[in-house]
């Protein structure tokens, strides 16, 4: 294939979350099919693509049809299983590459290249035990969070740390999974940069948006966030170091506490990210669009903000406000196309324009 698809040409997606879904609808403005693979019947992504297969991750007959009938794959989730890559990055460009993957879906090999780049974390311990969980609340402090290595998102696989006499029932909640123990970290409030990199290696990111979580749920996003512009920049800075390490081709979201000593590294996310939904109103290209002409070989667009923006989630029976926000003015509503809402499920979002 050529180096930069045409239009026309299919891009494979693997999840068909709502990440999927409004990766499509920005595949569909350039002119480009996407082909969407995922286990789910009926996923929400499947209902603004031009192709769904609904087949398990280790069915090597529907990953083959799948890869041979698209031109690069990209994904809107981490875990997928490393055989599933491993096929079909034997037959397609894979983008973001593996090495992504692989640091990302790990939280010990995360921190552990983080710090190897030279970037703050919050102190942290491989904890395979109880008695290293035990020893390592010793050594960086009696309060932190326990966490799966993998498989956790939206607070899930997490277990918070008062004290040491919270050990054995915090690593009971890990159910035997592999964990890791990080340290408590004294931040003013989280922020996130949505960084995108083409094949070419060039670099361009959205300004950060400021975070504020609910029981481990993203509950919105606000831009501009609460920065000094040396901040600002180090925010910056630090992301584009982390996409070049990694060769790195899409759209990432970077997580980061702010702290009187600096920035520190929360975690990262090798795909497009819920905290940069706010682009989609903000920015004349947003981060779909933007993860989508990376992958494809296209120049990065102009993402420089143009508008102040809220985003907030619509999480469960939040979705029954919909009717009320369509009639607000400077609100702009994205649904997901899910069945019935549920605590802790995203139905949609909404992007409020505060000043343009």
């Amino acid at each position: 294939m050529s180096e930069a698809l045409e239009p026309g040409a299919a891009i494979g997606i693997l999840g068909g979350g709502q990440l999927g879904r409004m990766l499509s609808v920005a595949a569909s403005r350039l002119g480009l099919r996407t082909h969407i693979y995922d286990p789910g019947a009926e996923p929400p992504a499947g209902h603004v693509a031009e192709t769904v297969t609904t087949a398990e991750w280790d069915d090597e007959v529907a990953l083959r049809a799948f890869a041979g009938s698209v031109d690069v794959i990209t994904y809107e989730f981490e875990n997928i299983p490393a055989a599933t890559l491993d096929l079909l990055e034997s037959l397609r460009p894979v983008r973001p590459n593996r090495r992504a993957l692989a640091v990302s879906q790990d939280r010990l090999t995360e921190k552990d290249f983080l710090t190897g780049l030279g970037l703050t974390t919050a102190p942290y311990r491989d904890v395979p035990t109880l008695a290293a969980l035990e020893a390592a609340l010793a050594e960086i402090g009696p309060q932190g969070i326990l966490k799966t290595r993998r498989l956790g998102y939206d607070g899930k696989g997490q277990a918070r740390l008062k004290g040491p006499g919270d050990a054995a029932t915090a690593y009971a909640e890990m159910g035997g999974a592999e964990a890791i123990l990080e340290g408590f970290v004294q931040f003013s409030h989280e922020v996130s940069v949505i960084a995108a990199r083409g094949v070419t290696g060039e670099v361009a990111c959205f300004d950060p948006g400021e975070n504020l979580h609910e029981a481990g749920i993203l509950r919105t996003t606000t831009v501009p966030a609460r920065l000094a512009p040396g901040q600002h920049m180090d925010a910056i800075l630090l992301a584009g170091k982390i996409l070049n390490a990694l060769d790195y081709v899409g759209v990432m979201g970077v997580e980061l506490f702010v702290t009187p000593k600096g920035l520190v590294v929360n975690e990262i996310a090798p795909r497009v990210h819920n905290s940069g939904h706010w682009t989609q109103a903000g920015c004349t290209v947003d981060q779909f669009e933007q993860h989508i002409r990376a992958v494809a070989g296209w120049p990065l667009g102009n993402g420089q903000r143009y508008a102040d923006v809220v985003m907030e989630n619509l999480i469960g029976e939040d979705v029954a406000k919909v009717p009320a926000l369509a009639k607000a003015a400077d609100v702009q509503i994205h649904l997901y196309g899910k069945g019935a809402p549920r605590p802790g499920r995203k139905m949609g979002h909404v992007n409020r324009i505060t000043r343009g």
